[in-house]
């Protein structure tokens, strides 16, 4: 499966934006120890399934390696553990989400990717400060659906890994 996101480059304070009417904003969904996660469809380039993963030696550990995409090497990031959740464990296949941030792709290692959603915008909340600390680092908001939470995930602050060079 793969997601065109277009030729324009976004920068960072765009990274709640998406496709879609002014008043919808189109996401990616995912799942990630049971939570639901959205990256927005213009940060998304492609959505792959499990992929033989090369690790890079001294990388930091959220670093699971690097994956060859069609030619081009891809620095692959386990959102488990970035997150700081439990390492899946090696029987169950993780999926990627590859991303562009500036001007590199990076491919987020998910439990699961499930489908595209187009929500209202007047539904979008900042972090609540109830959210877990951890989780609010990384999200840039949150919506309400049905009784779950889809906690927007910031793709700038995953791949900030401040104080070391960026995993590439």
């Amino acid at each position: 499966m793969s997601i065109s996101s277009g030729s324009g480059k976004a920068d960072d304070q765009s990274d709640t934006l998406a496709i879609g009417s002014s008043d919808y904003r189109d996401y990616v969904t995912m799942s990630i120890a049971d939570q639901l996660f959205g990256i927005p469809v213009l940060k998304v380039q492609d959505v792959l399934g499990q992929q033989t993963i090369t690790r890079v030696p001294l990388a930091p550990p959220e670093v699971a390696g690097s994956l060859n995409l069609r030619g081009r090497i891809v620095t692959a990031i386990d959102v488990r553990l970035r997150l700081g959740l439990e390492r899946r464990e090696n029987a169950k296949a993780s999926m990627s989400v590859v991303v562009e941030h500036d001007g590199e792709l990076y491919s987020l290692l998910v439990d699961s990717v499930g489908e595209v959603l187009s929500l209202n915008v007047k539904d979008y909340q900042r972090n609540p400060p109830t959210l877990n600390p951890r989780l609010r680092e990384f999200s840039d908001g949150i919506y309400r659906l049905n009784g779950s939470l889809l906690v927007v995930l910031s793709v700038a602050s995953l791949l900030n890994f401040s104080g070391r060079v960026d995993a590439a």
